[in-house]
């Protein structure tokens, strides 16, 4: 694959591009125009669910857009509800049949404690056997169970998805991702917005002429964390993509790294498991 001059992270042998473009809550008509957007602006990571419901549309965008299938690194999820053997191929079948085309990352939405995390991970590495899917990996994963999948899965799990943006850290998460050979992938990487009124944010944004949205975006990825912004605006997504033409300064990192407060804006973890505790 070829992402051009824009960073990625070399995970397990696989390149994926440091910034995506999310579709999470896109209707299927703007996810179609979005992601075609998306990748004519220049993204090559596209990210998407079974559960939202718009895997053809997100395939659709993608051919009309022009960039060639092989430049795109494409990720979507196995819906808790299709955790068992059977329904977990079915589903990774109907996936790539809705996509039109093989994903190259396929992870499971969300831990659940029946059926077993054996059978799961078992039918998930199958997936990857059959050709279903290129890679595999995980979202909304605590650490314990985080390591408890990677020693039952054969194949790396090479991220795990999970909310983050500066008021949420996530750095036991980002320890276990690196102890285990794997990387994390934030959703939600804008604090649903919230960001745009931080006054922290602000002055180190006005510093490099840039906007809060994109000097947070800037931190994430010098962070090596994997960033998947959505939106429906494609001026915003441009304005999300243009962050490869500066540096945030080691003090201004650490400035960002504080303003963590612990705060999560989407909690559908079942009660079975426990988020990792927050050094701060």
């Amino acid at each position: 694959m070829t992402y051009g001059d824009q960073p990625t992270l070399s995970v397990d042998g696989v390149e994926i591009p440091l910034l995506g473009f999310g579709t999470w809550q896109l209707e299927p008509a703007d996810a179609r125009r979005m992601v075609a957007e998306a990748l004519r602006i220049g993204y090559r990571h596209i990210d998407t669910a079974w559960i939202y419901k718009n895997e053809k549309a997100v395939g659709e965008g993608i051919r009309d857009s022009g960039v060639p299938r092989e430049d795109i690194f494409l990720t979507t999820k196995i819906w808790v509800e299709h955790f068992t053997h059977d329904a977990l191929l079915k589903q990774a079948e109907e996936s790539a049949e809705s996509l039109g085309t093989t994903p190259d990352l396929l992870l499971l939405h969300w831990p659940k404690p029946t059926p077993t995390f054996e059978e799961t991970l078992g039918a998930l590495n199958q997936a990857k056997d059959r050709g279903l899917t290129r890679n595999i990996g995980l979202s909304n994963f605590p650490s314990k169970e985080f390591r408890q999948a990677q020693a039952l899965s054969k194949a790396r799990l090479i991220t795990n998805q999970v909310e983050h943006h500066p008021y949420l850290g996530v750095d036991a998460l980002v320890a276990t991702a690196a102890e285990l050979g794997s990387s994390i992938t934030a959703w939600s990487p804008l604090a649903q917005g919230k960001i745009a009124d931080d006054a922290t944010i602000s002055e180190i944004a006005q510093a490099h002429g840039k906007t809060n949205g994109q000097a947070t975006l800037r931190w994430l990825i010098q962070n090596r964390i994997i960033a998947i912004p959505r939106t429906t605006k494609e001026s915003r997504a441009r304005e999300n993509f243009d962050i490869f033409d500066f540096e945030l300064s080691g003090e201004e990192m650490q400035r960002m790294d504080a303003l963590d407060r612990g705060e999560r804006l989407g909690d559908w973890l079942d009660p079975a498991y426990d988020w990792d505790k927050s050094a701060a």
